[in-house]
């Protein structure tokens, strides 16, 4: 009984072993202040910035180093060094972002560390183009009592017109425009609305408020969560609505109503634009909602359910196929949830795209999801005509597709779009029958713009 006691005992050893690991910083920057302290920011920890339990400490050398706590072998974390707050994250050797650390543990017990540049200095120069503008370094939070730096990016033809414009809020402002002050790369919107506006689109004004470092899980979470806290995400919200988006109205061309604004964010920004887009549906009728973190809070589903479908609405949800977890399932959860509570394809787009969780997923996406969400003003479309339904034949097409129903009105144009926006094909003449056998197999959207109305149909195309 002894023998076969201590051979459990082993096996158990064998299939629970865990290893720790120590970090020490072997260069740094010559320029980083001698006074600063350095932390460990990373998933294990839930990426607080400047947490003074993941501090790092001198040893003997005067080196930083820091042991973490074992994990099971075969455990893997993905982390960066901060020097307290994602405006001072570290930089590759020109200045550029750099992907996250990433450690197995079992693969050895010290790992030596080189940090080359931090994001607040010495290592790079602004990307942001030339229509991006700093409202205030330190604007007012009366909710929450602290400051924090806004962002505007304003259409190119902004001062050479006396047009008004959508306005979208967006959350991690330091991540939007400008590699230089982002702590995981640039979503690059400035150069993506910058490209769309060459191409004849019309493109919006953009807000971008910088996340709180420290605060960045309080502010983004509407409820608080066991291990990583959070819950203020109400007040922050509240500061959009009722600090934020009154001045941006009243010192900009916006058009200030609900169909004209949009909330956006990744992350726990994907969670509090959910959150603030359906708690608030009569300020927000749009919303991007990247990699939220629903798993963060089980509320968010009584509180979608709660909410429920008050106005007309279109949110966009997007999530990597390779972000791990829970987060494909439970995006594909609530694109079931907001369907039961009657979003159709024309409200909710829900995709998948192959990516990791990252500023290069949501870059990649930003232009397709800008022109499903905005696909009216984007192509200049008149908000205000009156939307029928339109009937096409035969659906599926190969070849030749009619137009079936009586339309009122002369046919001013008619407009062939793919699901992304993207117009494949545009008539001034008056037809009742499109060869579409050229087009590539997929889904489009038919419109014709009469003088007071507007008929749209979508269609599959086929081999």
């Amino acid at each position: 009984m002894k023998t076969i006691t201590c051979f459990i005992l082993l096996f158990s050893c064998v299939l629970f072993s865990t290893a720790q690991v120590t970090f020490i910083i072997d260069s740094l920057p010559d320029y980083t202040p001698p006074e600063d302290i350095i932390y460990i920011a990373g998933d294990f920890q839930g990426w607080n910035p400047g947490d003074p339990e993941f501090a790092l400490q001198k040893n003997v050398e005067d080196k930083w180093f820091i042991e973490l706590e074992a994990m099971p072998e075969g455990s893997t974390i993905e982390f960066k060094f901060t020097r307290g707050d994602w405006g001072k994250v570290e930089k590759g050797e020109f200045g550029e972002e750099i992907p996250n650390r990433q450690f197995t543990f079992g693969n050895g017990e010290t790992v030596s560390i080189i940090i080359y540049n931090w994001a607040d200095g010495g290592g790079g120069n602004s990307t942001a183009a030339e229509n991006v503008y700093i409202v205030d370094e330190e604007f007012y939070m009366p909710q929450l009592d602290r400051y924090r730096r806004i962002w505007i990016y304003l259409p190119p033809d902004y001062d050479e017109t006396q047009d008004h414009f959508p306005a979208i809020y967006m959350h991690d402002g330091q991540n939007l425009f400008d590699a230089y002050t982002s702590f995981a790369g640039e979503w690059e919107v400035d150069e993506t609305l910058n490209d769309l506006y060459d191409q004849s689109f019309q493109v919006p004004i953009v807000v971008g408020i910088d996340n709180g470092g420290v605060e960045r899980v309080n502010e983004y979470t509407p409820w608080p969560n066991p291990t990583y806290g959070g819950g203020q995400g109400d007040l922050y919200i509240n500061f959009i609505i009722e600090t934020l988006k009154p001045f941006i109205d009243e010192n900009y061309r916006t058009l200030p109503g609900r169909e004209s604004t949009a909330i956006w964010g990744s992350s726990l920004g994907g969670l509090i634009s959910h959150y603030g887009a359906l708690k608030h549906q009569d300020i927000f009728s749009k919303a991007g909602i990247y990699s939220p973190s629903y798993w963060f809070s089980d509320s968010v589903w009584t509180f979608t359910h709660e909410t429920g479908h008050q106005f007309d609405m279109k949110l966009y949800q997007m999530t990597g196929s390779l972000e791990g977890g829970s987060m494909v399932p439970d995006t594909w959860a609530m694109h079931d949830t907001l369907t039961l509570l009657g979003f159709d394809d024309t409200q909710l787009s829900t995709t998948i795209n192959i990516g990791e969780h990252n500023e290069q997923l949501w870059r990649e996406d930003f232009e397709t999801a800008y022109l499903w969400l905005f696909h009216s003003f984007a192509i200049g479309m008149d908000e205000h005509h009156k939307v029928f339904p339109l009937i096409l034949s035969p659906n599926p097409v190969s070849d030749r597709i009619t137009l079936q129903g009586h339309i009122n009105g002369e046919i001013k144009q008619l407009t062939i779009y793919g699901l992304s926006g993207i117009k494949v094909y545009h008539s001034d003449i008056s037809v009742a029958t499109i060869d579409v056998s050229a087009f590539a197999p997929g889904t489009y959207i038919l419109e014709i713009t009469t003088g007071s109305s507007i008929y749209r149909g979508k269609f599959t195309k086929i081999k």
